[in-house]
């Protein structure tokens, strides 16, 4: 048997070797350095598996993604767009760093309100907490006789619910679908305090407060951005020749200005039966 210095020197000239292999196949030049052995044990090989990054490192980067995220003034964008532009989820609650952004108060006035009443509307321009909700609402103050003029919401059903005093509804809903008697049907209800009605995606209604007390309704949207159309307006916006011969003659083409100048800003004041009810008078537009 062989004296221990000798297998010692055998296991030096081997780990020499195998060192001198490792430098020519490309590897890095800590494979190559010195083994010492000792009592005959050679040492165990390197593990070719890579470590996973410490737990330190994760949170690190954590960290700087969320501090990545500029606030709407060093960028020039809106919040509302900032928001609309944000990678996830978390990097919109850190633009909303306030408690109070997630608050939408409905006691405001609306600016330029038409006679009948003000329209108060949550959107995700005038709520910005509301991105990435898929939803909006809209609170009406409705006075005596007051009538939201016919209007359409192209991007979202609405649910109405009339939380003091009455309404009137009128819906049509799109073309086909019929009475009873073959007729265009208007779908027509009347709800009291927290009772609720729909209207579709698209339909054409109108709502009316027939009584001489003030009625509050809510309106919930599936949509940040329900957007409405105000039908009359976006009617006798096309010029003269069209308008005349939409309506078959029926208006004159000097006279179609004057019906522009008398289409009331909606809510606005009807019916006149109503009107006369209660003792009100219009006032000029």
């Amino acid at each position: 048997m062989p004296a221990c210095g000798t297998t010692s020197l055998l296991v030096s000239e081997s780990s020499a070797s195998a060192s001198a292999s490792a430098l020519s196949a490309g590897q890095t030049s800590s494979m190559a350095s010195q083994v010492t052995v000792s009592s005959g044990a050679v040492p165990a090989q390197s593990s070719s598996v890579p470590s996973r990054p410490s737990s330190s490192a994760g949170n690190a980067t954590a960290s700087t993604d969320t501090a990545s995220v500029q606030t709407p003034a060093a960028t020039g964008l809106s919040l509302t767009q900032q928001l609309l532009l944000a990678a996830t989820a978390r990097d919109r609650f850190a633009l909303l760093p306030d408690d109070d952004q997630f608050i939408f108060d409905f006691n405001q006035p609306q600016a330029a309100a038409g006679q009948g009443g003000e329209l108060i509307v949550a959107n995700r321009k005038t709520f910005p907490a509301l991105v990435g909700t898929g939803s909006g609402a809209a609170v009406g103050f409705v006075k005596p006789c007051g009538i939201n003029t016919f209007h359409v919401h192209p991007r979202s059903a609405e649910l109405q619910v009339v939380v003091a005093g009455r309404l009137v509804t009128e819906m049509v809903p799109e073309n086909g679908v019929l009475d009873s008697n073959g007729s265009r049907r208007v779908i027509q209800t009347e709800i009291g305090p927290y009772q609720m009605t729909t209207f579709y995606q698209g339909s054409l209604h109108t709502q009316f407060n027939p009584d001489c007390t003030n009625t509050t309704f809510v309106s919930f949207f599936a949509s940040e951005d329900f957007g409405t159309g105000q039908v009359l307006d976006e009617t006798f916006a096309f010029t003269e020749d069209v308008i005349a011969a939409a309506f078959g003659g029926a208006i004159a083409g000097e006279d179609i200005d004057m019906v522009r100048q008398a289409i009331p800003v909606s809510i606005a004041l009807g019916v006149e039966q109503c009107l006369q009810q209660c003792g009100i008078q219009k006032r000029s537009r």
